[in-house]
């Protein structure tokens, strides 16, 4: 790829910077139900329990409610909150390293689908494993769909990153593995990549650091 005209950069956070597993997730939760239902949750669809929170219409409480009422789970907020994020793995140290090294010659902005769970959970994986009390410390800004209340691949969140930072799309690179979230970017013209496995960033941004000529 081509990065002479690129200046910002847009990260999707699962499955780019930190792995995930959505079964490990869903298999959790499912244990804990009654009736052997499948947690409706995927890197491609979700049931609208799952919009609502990541969208922030709805709190923690509420969503561990929703699990148990829609899939007769019996399980302690705990417990919930456990299975819940078992489905985050871990983030390699030279993700975070890249992340670094970018930062010194690209605006680098990170933008997810995710809820306040999950968000305690992966800043903790960072701060244990890494001595970063959160992700934001290695972003000009970050964009977490409960609390920016809006959810890729609809086109407003992408301008809202946009307008807010000043950013010209023809000079923006937006990165994910969900390929329906590349459309999205793709809609509103920015530059995309589609981090499919088992690339890596570190593969796929290998030439946009200047001293492997980019």
């Amino acid at each position: 790829m081509d990065f002479s005209s690129i200046k910002n950069i847009i990260f999707d956070l699962g499955g780019v910077i930190i792995n995930i597993d959505y079964a490990k997730g869903t298999d959790a939760l499912k244990a804990y139900g009654k009736t052997g239902a499948e947690v409706d949750f995927s890197q491609k669809a979700q049931s609208e329990l799952f919009d609502l929170y990541e969208r922030g219409d709805i709190s923690s409480e509420e969503f561990r409610e929703g699990l148990r009422t829609e899939y007769f789970l019996e399980a302690t907020d705990e417990q919930i909150d456990e299975a819940w994020n078992s489905l985050l793995l871990d983030i390699p140290a030279e993700r975070i390293e890249l992340l670094r090294e970018l930062g010194k010659h690209y605006r680098l902005y990170l933008l997810s689908n995710t809820n306040a769970i999950h968000m305690l959970a992966f800043n903790k994986i960072v701060e244990d494993n890494f001595g970063i009390p959160s992700l934001d410390s290695l972003f000009d800004k970050t964009y977490y769909s409960h609390l920016a209340r809006m959810r890729k691949p609809g086109g407003e969140v992408f301008e809202r990153i946009l307008t807010e930072n000043g950013l010209k799309r023809e000079e923006t690179l937006f990165i994910d593995d969900s390929i329906q979230h590349i459309e999205g970017a793709n809609k509103v013209g920015l530059h995309t990549l589609h981090l499919a496995p088992p690339l890596t960033i570190n593969q796929a941004l290998k030439e946009a650091l200047p001293e492997h000529g980019a």
